[in-house]
């Protein structure tokens, strides 16, 4: 597992636990574990809902649950059945929101440094060289910052190594923008970039925290008057339905977002439907 579903999973369980030492007044043992009643389960859940938990947290705190009920059986510590007549919550259906291409352009345009003016001008070559991963490369956010000097794309480089979710490779195709937005924040930026050090620093030359570039693309929503859609992940969703809509295949977009599930893509279709529709026309016999 990805070091953040491991400390999501062990937090998810670690509320589980502290609920039921409140509910049985009583530190939590495996023989608490094997008593458990659906009633019990479904008292942990309402808890949480009543704190204002939303679904998908909901359903990803369950599996966690599942998860652990499943190695205590495995290790043949704990048998609960009771685990399994629970049912996940509904998770609302939701498609991306991408931007329009006009939209993405002036992101990608020099209007980060109208919004951003007083920053430095290493930092707003940093920032524009992250706003192009983000659309130009369709980068989780995590991805980009994750980034060490030394997976940088050089300038004779076509493509890029990017570590996602699950730990898995693969290679991105770079634009020239991109590479020579990386090259020009490279050139100017005051840490040593080399190594297995972060490519993206903050002002104190840490590693860049995600909610800095959350914050740069709030100020261009209000400078752009984008709508609150408008966030670091919708560039990556605008890079993947800008793709559909020019005519890419779904397996390609799958291959270069990482998706391991080709289900997982699909949803792209469900906001470019004039793709389906030119697709069916060109390919059906009748049509």
């Amino acid at each position: 597992m990805a070091a953040k579903t491991v400390e999501a999973y062990v937090r998810d369980c670690g509320q589980f636990f502290d609920f039921l030492q409140q509910h049985f007044g009583a530190l939590v043992s495996l023989h608490i574990l094997s008593e458990l009643q659906v009633g019990d389960f479904r008292a942990f859940l309402a808890s949480r809902r009543r704190e204002g938990t939303s679904s998908r947290s909901l359903a990803r705190q369950l599996s966690a649950i599942r998860s652990l009920f499943h190695f205590l059986a495995k290790q043949e510590l704990v048998k609960n059945a009771a685990i399994s007549a629970i049912q996940t919550p509904k998770l609302p259906h939701s498609v991306p929101k991408p931007l329009s291409i006009p939209a993405a352009k002036r992101v990608m345009s020099d209007a980060h440094e109208a919004a951003h003016h007083d920053a430095a001008p290493w930092v707003l070559a940093r920032d524009a060289a992250v706003l192009m991963l983000l659309y130009g490369c369709g980068l989780r956010i995590s991805e980009a910052l994750d980034l060490d000097a030394e997976h940088a794309p050089k300038p004779s480089d076509d493509v890029m190594r990017v570590t996602g979710k699950g730990n898995k490779v693969r290679l991105v195709p770079v634009l020239d923008a991109a590479r020579e937005a990386i090259d020009q924040y490279r050139k100017i930026c005051p840490f040593p970039l080399e190594g297995g050090t972060p490519l993206f620093r903050g002002v104190r030359g840490k590693r860049l925290n995600a909610r800095n570039v959350q914050l740069l693309v709030q100020k261009l929503r209000g400078y752009l008057g984008l709508p609150d859609t408008a966030t670091p992940h919708a560039l990556r969703h605008s890079f993947a339905t800008h793709l559909l809509g020019s005519g890419a295949d779904l397996r390609s977009i799958q291959e270069l977002l990482g998706h391991a599930s080709l289900s997982t893509t699909q949803i792209y279709t469900q906001v470019d439907r004039a793709h389906l529709l030119k697709a069916y026309e060109s390919a059906h016999p009748r049509a």
